[in-house]
């Protein structure tokens, strides 16, 4: 009989399989799969203080730059699209908390569930849960592919870090709730946002 330690070194010697799609789309509705790092990532459906602040930053960007018009210097922002960027095949599916692509470089939406275009702007909402996730993993891969701007905001701080890609990544800027009224942050430096509004004030 093959003892317990002989079965874990045998499991230890076998090569990962690597997940895929299917393994996402058999997980339960209340659960977001990604696939980071060669590992299938599940996240549960996030705190209402996160859904607040994702809707209202959002919101806000999109009524102050009249988002959603495919007209020259005009954006596309999306709440959680699914992106397939092949880039890396560790990361099949990655999906932000929201994204934003600049007319120029996404004409027209696609009419796929995901997209396969880099945004230029990505915004990731922290929670407790997976925070480590979002710095560790999503970041530095967000780089490789491309992305030119990430926001880090985190609700419970209160905080937004602000991150260029210039050969890797550069924290540019970090605004507070408690001393920013109103923030321009890039790439949206010609427009104010009323910051503290994000998180209810």
């Amino acid at each position: 009989m093959e003892t317990a330690a002989a079965l874990l070194d045998s499991l230890g010697s076998r090569p990962r399989v690597r997940p895929t799609f299917a393994d996402i789309e058999a997980l339960p509705e209340h659960l977001r799969g990604e696939i980071l790092n060669g590992m299938l990532v599940m996240s549960p459906r996030p705190a209402m203080t996160h859904i607040h602040v994702s809707s209202q930053l959002g919101g806000l960007i999109m009524a102050a730059m009249g988002v959603g018009m495919p007209r020259p210097g005009g954006w596309w922002i999306e709440f959680e699209p699914e992106l397939h960027l092949d880039v890396d095949p560790d990361y099949l599916v990655v999906v932000p908390d929201i994204a934003g692509w600049r007319v120029e470089t996404l004409p027209e939406l696609p009419l796929t569930p995901a997209c396969s275009v880099v945004p230029d702007w990505v915004c990731e909402v922290l929670s407790p849960g997976t925070e480590g996730t979002d710095r560790a993993l999503k970041l530095p891969f967000y780089g490789r592919a491309g992305v030119r701007h990430v926001w880090i905001v985190d609700p419970l701080e209160r905080t937004l870090e602000v991150y260029e890609n210039d050969a890797g990544w550069r924290l540019i800027a970090t605004h507070a709730s408690e001393r920013d009224a109103v923030v321009r942050a890039a790439p949206f430096l010609g427009t104010e946002l009323p910051f503290a509004r994000m998180f209810g004030r």
